[in-house]
């Protein structure tokens, strides 16, 4: 579903990302390159399904909206090159002609030469493309930029007439910032908490839904 956003047409997708027209960018966060592979390494037996699974999203994605940019609000990896993070190795050589550009993240620690031979532009705290700020995590301090960011994963519980609830991903806005949805599927959430003003739009299997918040 489109929104407007500081003049800007926006296009929230249910697969996790953002897609905004004017840039021809594709927005995404917390993609977690590796996390699988990081935990299988630690015991935890992960199927490595799970990332083979975030990039076919991303071709999906790719091939939907033909962006002449890939930007990840930070948490593009979620340690170090590992099995996992060579399978999007090889997803980059296929999308070579994409600028893919990274504000870094907790998580993200490649080393320089890494992130150059992916081709990979870093920005270590922030990116500005007016109206835009784009941010690992929601600032302290606000200016005439609208913050884009991503990192702590939200969500929202929808409540049903015989007191069902369901959790859902979802973009949440408010007068100064906007968060991401995490991308990976293998992430948890943080459930928000809504204020008056805020708007969450709620990611189902089938789409995008607004959710009126009441006072």
């Amino acid at each position: 579903m489109f929104i407007n956003c500081r003049g800007e047409r926006l296009y929230l997708s249910k697969e996790r990302a953002i897609y905004w027209e004017r840039e021809k960018m594709l927005i995404i966060s917390d993609l977690h390159i590796g996390k699988s592979a990081h935990f299988r390494k630690s015991g935890i037996q992960v199927p490595d399904t799970v990332g083979k699974t975030d990039l076919q999203i991303l071709t999906a994605l790719v091939k939907e909206f033909k962006p002449f940019t890939l930007l990840v609000t930070g948490d593009m990896f979620h340690n170090k090159i590992n099995s996992d993070a060579n399978a999007f190795i090889e997803w980059r050589k296929s999308y070579s002609e994409i600028r893919v550009v990274l504000v870094k993240g907790n998580h993200d620690e490649l080393k320089t030469q890494d992130y150059v031979a992916l081709g990979i532009e870093v920005h270590h705290k922030e990116l500005l493309c007016h109206p835009f700020r784009f941010i690992h995590n929601k600032p302290k301090v606000f200016d005439e930029y609208y913050n884009l960011c991503g990192h702590i994963h939200p969500g929202i519980v929808i409540f049903g007439r015989a007191k069902q609830q369901l959790k859902f991903p979802c973009f949440y806005f408010n007068e100064t910032c906007g968060i991401l949805p995490a991308f990976s599927v293998f992430t948890g959430l943080f459930i928000m908490k809504p204020e008056k003003g805020d708007s969450f739009y709620a990611i189902t299997p089938e789409k995008v839904v607004p959710i009126a918040i009441s006072s």
